[in-house]
């Protein structure tokens, strides 16, 4: 390691890496605190080029690296373990913009808030939105094939992406970053690298699909009976408005404690304590889409399935109601120990999803409080399984490890996922063998082998 060090610091210019162990430091633990690593050199290359310097010469020496974006994943694949850690904050460029084409080219440590405001300025809209969109990257949401809460209209950001430029493990550069909708002209190679967790190389641009601006939104929240009630109000609203791009369950539990954790929130439906619904609805048409929004609700109240319901009467009130769902992780973390899943099943079993999970897990753990919340409208469910209240339990704790295999195998049972938008990373890495078909695994250790050999690139997330 002190050779590859001494090479890195000398082929590199002085801002583009530092041994400083105050500036690595925030590098080295995950945002929740879950994980923590270790690294004594880091590389901030601000082109292509430096990455492709550095990527040759660990892969030269054989030393592992660790790339890392906005650092804020949630499977620990980002936190360095004594390899070079890489951050691409650096490469920070918007390259370029076209409306005539509908494309955006980005660096890789480009946050998302600023590929939406550039995408704005062109007149388009990129259509990925999600909690950490402030500081997450384009390199690392391309990376954890990143999802959030469009997918049911847009796609997670496999679709979102039409050309990559990614720095292979023996430091070659691989240009893809062509516009194009159609190119049959053999293996869609980019596609490797999507959802790849940065273990076949890094990603450092991409071209990006931009979608028209919508001229009117409408957002919702509801209450109803049931996650049953939900799938048929789900289908009910995409038949009866065509414009559905966000459909966010909550379990009653989720906003309980989240008005609880944030008591400046009002309460949108105060005369409601069950499950409920944020429905955000947008046209690119600028009339005519909330009468048709409010007919919906009114047709689906008549037809019991909804029980209650409030539309956003402005902007600020859309957000409002969007930031009781968006604040349900700050809020977890506040409730001593649990466990924490990103399942995904059919979106028609979402509700038996729900019902099995938690009759399983409570034969083991009768005393439970469920926190299930996220994207029914494409299937995707955050599960977490929580203490009773009070202070951080250890005996809780014991059960958490065999509760999560309960959960998931409810889940696999489904035809479902045990990650359907974090990634595997390191946390979900031993678990991926009792999951995964063995033909895909191995199909997978193969093309690893084929494009790194050496096993440099983020060894110890995903493979």
């Amino acid at each position: 390691m002190s050779a590859i060090v001494d090479q890195l610091s000398a082929r590199l210019p002085p801002r583009s890496w530092t041994a400083d162990p105050d500036l690595i430091a925030s590098h080295l633990v995950e945002w929740r605190g879950l994980y923590r690593g270790a690294a004594t050199f880091m590389a901030m290359p601000e082109s292509t080029e430096e990455v492709s310097a550095i990527v040759g010469a660990c892969a030269e020496a054989g030393v592992p690296i660790t790339p890392q974006g906005g650092n804020t994943g949630l499977v620990g694949a980002q936190i360095p373990n004594g390899e070079i850690l890489l951050s691409l904050k650096r490469m920070n460029k918007i390259r370029s913009v076209s409306a005539e084409d509908d494309a955006l080219v980005a660096e890789a440590g480009v946050v998302l808030k600023t590929v939406q405001e550039a995408a704005a300025e062109a007149g388009r809209v990129f259509p990925l939105s999600l909690g950490s969109e402030g500081s997450a990257t384009i390199g690392g949401l391309i990376s954890t094939n990143a999802g959030g809460v469009h997918v049911i209209r847009f796609g997670m950001m496999r679709e979102q992406v039409l050309g990559l430029e990614v720095v292979l493990p023996d430091g070659r550069v691989l240009p893809a970053l062509k516009a194009l909708r159609k190119d049959n002209t053999g293996y869609d190679l980019k596609q490797l690298f999507i959802g790849a967790e940065g273990t076949l190389g890094i990603i450092t641009a991409a071209t990006l699909k931009l979608q028209p601006r919508p001229a009117e939104h409408v957002v919702a929240l509801v209450g109803l009976a049931s996650p049953g009630e939900a799938l048929k109000l789900l289908h009910y609203m995409k038949v009866e408005t065509g414009a559905v791009v966000a459909f966010e369950l909550m379990n009653p539990f989720a906003t309980e404690m989240t008005l609880g954790a944030f008591p400046q929130f009002r309460d949108p439906l105060p005369h409601w304590n069950g499950w409920r619904v944020l429905i955000e609805m947008e046209s690119i048409r600028a009339v005519g889409l909330r009468e048709a929004a409010e007919q919906a609700l009114a047709g689906a109240m008549e037809k019991g399935l909804i029980q209650d319901a409030v539309v956003a009467e402005n902007h600020a009130h859309a957000r409002d109601l969007w930031r009781i769902r968006e604040e349900i992780p700050a809020a977890q973390r506040t409730q001593g120990a649990q466990a924490s899943m990103d399942i995904s099943v059919p979106v028609a079993r979402v509700p038996d999803f729900l019902r099995d999970a938690e009759i399983e897990a409570r034969k083991l753990a009768p005393e439970l409080r469920v926190l299930a919340f996220g994207h029914a409208g494409d299937g995707n469910i955050h599960y977490t399984v929580m203490q009773p209240p009070g202070p951080p339990n250890g005996a809780f704790w014991e059960k958490c490890v065999p509760l999560v295999q309960i959960v998931q195998d409810v889940a696999v049972a489904m035809g479902g996922s045990i990650s359907a938008e974090h990634g595997i990373g390191v946390s979900r890495r031993e678990e991926l063998p009792r999951y995964k078909d063995e033909v895909a695994l191995d199909v997978m250790a193969r093309v690893k082998a084929a494009l790194d050999p050496k096993r440099i690139m983020n060894p110890r997330a995903l493979t």
